[in-house]
């Protein structure tokens, strides 16, 4: 089962992302504050990244960056979310794929299937 970790600080979008993800056979991973992002991936290590560009205690591009650092994660999969167009500042600093808000959650299961598959 392909592993996720959901990167919001949300909680209606990651209840709702989560309960859809783990119906698509996905299991999930929740970080809601950027802080937490890179211990809880040393410790679950997943497959691929869903993250907000805004959470509540730091910027996600900044995870971001951070992440592409570290051996363990510098080629697995990251997609970045925001309700801004910053697709190319995500890009530049290492985002596989970009999702502006509101984006169809049914698309997700393909899109993850794809980049996890070319990781």
């Amino acid at each position: 089962m392909p592993k996720v970790m959901l990167v919001d600080d949300d909680r209606n979008t990651v209840k709702l992302l989560q309960t859809l993800l783990e119906l698509d056979g996905f299991e999930v991973e929740v970080a809601t504050r950027g802080a937490d992002v890179i211990p809880t991936a040393e410790q679950v290590n997943p497959d691929i990244f869903l993250m907000d560009y805004h959470l509540s205690d730091m910027d996600g591009v900044d995870v971001l960056i951070e992440l592409r650092k570290h051996d363990r994660f510098s080629s697995t999969p990251i997609v970045m979310t925001s309700g801004l167009d910053v697709e190319d500042e995500v890009r530049e600093a290492g985002a596989n794929t970009f999702l502006i808000k509101p984006f169809e959650p049914g698309e997700l299961p393909g899109l993850f299937n794809r980049l996890i598959a070319g990781s």
